[in-house]
């Protein structure tokens, strides 16, 4: 029994033995499969992570040449300014005349009648059968029909309520329709009246219909300026504009983004300073170009025989910290000039510097450069008296003299002034100090001793002198006057501007004495001088027929008032002709007219002044063969400001030009270029003013 227990035991022991190491087994199964499920999905994490990490850093690359592209595109748009810009239409104001389209008369809801109700939705049909029935149905019946009064009642009020509405809002319509049109008409009578006044040349209407051109034209890069302000000169046909170019901030300074994935970060690929400097430049360029070209483009009637465009940027001067307007790009070229220019393919650096302009070097450091140079306005008052005969000549004062009269003159006036030294004057003149102790302060004054219309760049200069010197006010004295764009800068401004004729009266009333030039003697003339140079294909001297034409009221006043090699002086003698041309050193050929004002008769107000090529064999040659085109005259060899003009003949196949005409106005002769250009040479210009031809 023993032995039998004792197996049982181990059998038992076997079968607890198995049994743990089952388990144990089943355990390490487990946590094998635990374990391998760990490690597959710790994989599918990691690959996970890694996808994810794949998707980031592409998204971050998408985003960098999305950047990079938008550079590059804003560069190509800066690139393509003036290209853009002849694609674009033209300012006209064909549609400003157009009258409005008005919408037609819509009724809306109100247009639909209200349905009347059907009698057939109110009948049924007559029961068969007993007496009941038939009661009961003609008992629905008349309430049938009461239900149909009722309704057809209704809907023929709602329907004449409808009518009545519909009338009150056609009656409505109409009306304002017809002020709608009244109002068109009005806008259009008003366009058109402007558009007489345009054609007429009142110089309001000019410089409003060209600045309307230009703050009409479109397709500009976002971000540039649209600020500008213009003058209109009516005796020289010229279009002063002040025209705001973008900064160089304009340029983007970074040519690229790379996205770096060892750091995760997006690194800016700076473009090159020369680059950028380079492209800015171009920038100026092209808007200077496409606002001419803007110009000129809506100049359908002819106005305009120039246009002096000054280029400003306003930004942060890199020597002082100041916030300053500076010229940058300055030119004055004229119709003919720029008519000839293929816009198309000219590289727009090379074309400012081909038409005579002024860019400037580094215009990234505001490097200024001259202003646009004007025509002269006029010819002085060669025969008006002046305001006081025995004071002095504020044109031929010295100019520390005339700063000093300025300085004396706000001493009078009750202000601590002190002038400036010659040199480190910053933009000041004078210095004037207000010493009440409520309204004073520093004044800055700026006098310019000029004869012709001061430009506004001059006037914007003051103004950042005034702010550089941190000055209450400051005032621009001068001898000749303002034009409109300098009147329009300073509103709203603590800037001052006086005229010559309103200096002189404020010199008079404190005690001071100065006049505006003075009269000729009597019997001084205007000495014209007309200049050229250059020969003919053949190498032989190019000679050129001057001529003037005497008119009156736009025409000639008879074939002895064409003064030419064979008639060399008018009836009067007002008018005379050197009979033969001089040539001075260097190849300058000249021919002298002398012009006795005072002599012509009184219906005389103008004298057109005329070149032609003299060929004896024709064709005439082209003007094209002659350059350096001149005009001076001056009232004698001491006159410091004798009118000029300088024409442009390269590439002109016609043989005859209208220099310009002095003409008589009230205030005496002024001085009015033109440059038009006459086909057939000498017999082309006399026909143009009728003269009898043989």
């Amino acid at each position: 029994m023993l032995a039998v227990w004792a197996e049982a035991q181990r059998q038992e022991q076997r079968r607890l033995e198995a049994g743990r190491r089952a388990q144990a087994a089943a355990q390490r199964q487990a946590e094998l499969a635990a374990r391998t499920a760990q490690r597959a999905s710790e994989r599918a994490a990691v690959r996970g992570e890694r996808e994810a990490l794949k998707a980031y850093q592409q998204d971050r690359e998408a985003e960098a040449a999305r950047q990079t592209a938008e550079l590059v595109g804003r560069v190509e748009e800066l690139q393509t300014v003036l290209r853009s810009g002849l694609k674009q239409p033209g300012f006209s104001v064909d549609t400003l005349l157009a009258p409005v389209q008005l919408p037609g008369f819509d009724p809306g809801p109100l247009g639909t009648p209200i349905p009347l109700p059907d009698p057939a939705r109110y009948q049924s049909p007559p029961p068969r059968g007993l007496l009941m029935q038939r009661r009961r149905y003609e008992e629905e019946q008349a309430q049938a029909r009461a239900q149909f009064e009722y309704e057809w009642q209704q809907a023929q009020a709602a329907e004449a309520d409808r009518r009545l509405r519909l009338a009150e809002y056609q009656r409505s319509f109409l009306a304002w329709e017809a002020e709608q049109r009244r109002q068109d008409a009005e806008r259009i009578a008003q366009i058109e009246a402007q558009l007489l006044r345009l054609r007429a040349g009142d110089p309001d209407a000019v410089q409003e219909y060209f600045t309307a051109a230009l703050y009409g034209s479109t397709g500009w890069p976002a971000g540039f300026p649209r600020r500008l302000t213009a003058d209109w000169e009516p005796s020289t046909r010229q279009l002063s504009v002040s025209w705001e170019l973008p900064p160089f901030e304009v340029v983007p300074a970074c040519a690229r983004v790379r996205y770096v994935k060892t750091d995760d970060r997006e690194n800016e690929i700076a473009r090159p300073l020369g680059e950028r400097r380079r492209l800015y430049r171009e920038v100026l360029a092209q808007s200077a170009l496409r606002v001419l070209h803007e110009l000129f483009r809506a100049d359908r009637h002819e106005q305009l025989a120039s246009v002096a465009l000054d280029g400003l940027v306003d930004g942060v001067d890199p020597a002082t910290g100041q916030q300053v307007e500076r010229v940058l790009l300055a030119l004055n070229v004229g119709r003919v000039d720029f008519s000839r220019v293929a816009l198309g393919r000219v590289v727009p650096v090379d074309c400012v510097a081909g038409l005579g302009g002024r860019l400037s070097v580094r215009p990234d450091l505001l490097e200024e450069v001259r202003a646009a140079d004007r025509l002269p306005a006029r010819l002085e008052e060669v025969v008006q008296p002046a305001e006081d005969p025995d004071g002095p000549d504020l044109f031929a004062m010295d100019p520390i003299a005339f700063e000093e009269l300025i300085a004396e003159l706000f001493k009078r006036r009750g202000f601590r002034v002190m002038t400036t030294a010659r040199s480190g004057d910053e933009g000041v003149d004078v210095l004037a100090e207000d010493l009440d102790p409520l309204t004073g302060g520093k004044i800055v004054i700026q006098a310019k001793r000029y004869r012709h219309t001061v430009p506004p760049t001059a006037v914007r200069d003051l103004d950042s002198t005034v702010r550089h010197h941190g000055a209450r006010q400051g005032i621009l004295v001068t001898t000749a006057g303002f034009g409109r764009g300098s009147y329009s800068y300073i509103q709203g401004k603590p800037l001052s501007l006086v005229t010559g004729p309103e200096l002189v009266k404020v010199l008079a009333e404190h005690g001071l004495r100065g006049r505006l030039g003075g009269p000729p003697p009597a019997t001084a003339a205007l000495e014209v001088e007309i200049g050229w140079q250059e020969h003919s294909p053949d190498g032989a001297p190019v000679e050129l027929d001057v001529c003037a034409f005497l008119c009156a009221g736009g025409r000639l006043v008879d074939d002895d008032h064409f003064v030419f090699f064979n008639n060399l002086a008018d009836p009067a003698g007002a008018v005379s002709l050197t009979a033969a041309s001089t040539t001075a050193p260097g190849g300058t050929r000249s021919v002298r007219l002398s012009l006795a004002l005072d002599r012509l008769a009184p219906a005389v107000d103008e004298i057109a002044l005329a070149v032609a090529t003299d060929d004896q064999s024709p064709p005439p040659l082209p003007l094209g063969s002659v350059s350096g085109l001149t005009l001076r005259a001056r009232r004698g060899p001491q006159d410091a400001a004798p009118v000029r003009w300088e024409g442009a003949t390269a590439g002109v196949p016609q043989s005859a030009m209208v220099i310009g005409s002095f003409r008589r106005s009230p205030t005496g002769w002024h001085f009015a270029p033109s440059g038009d250009t006459v086909p057939g040479g000498l017999l082309g210009l006399a026909r143009r003013w009728d003269v009898t031809v043989g």
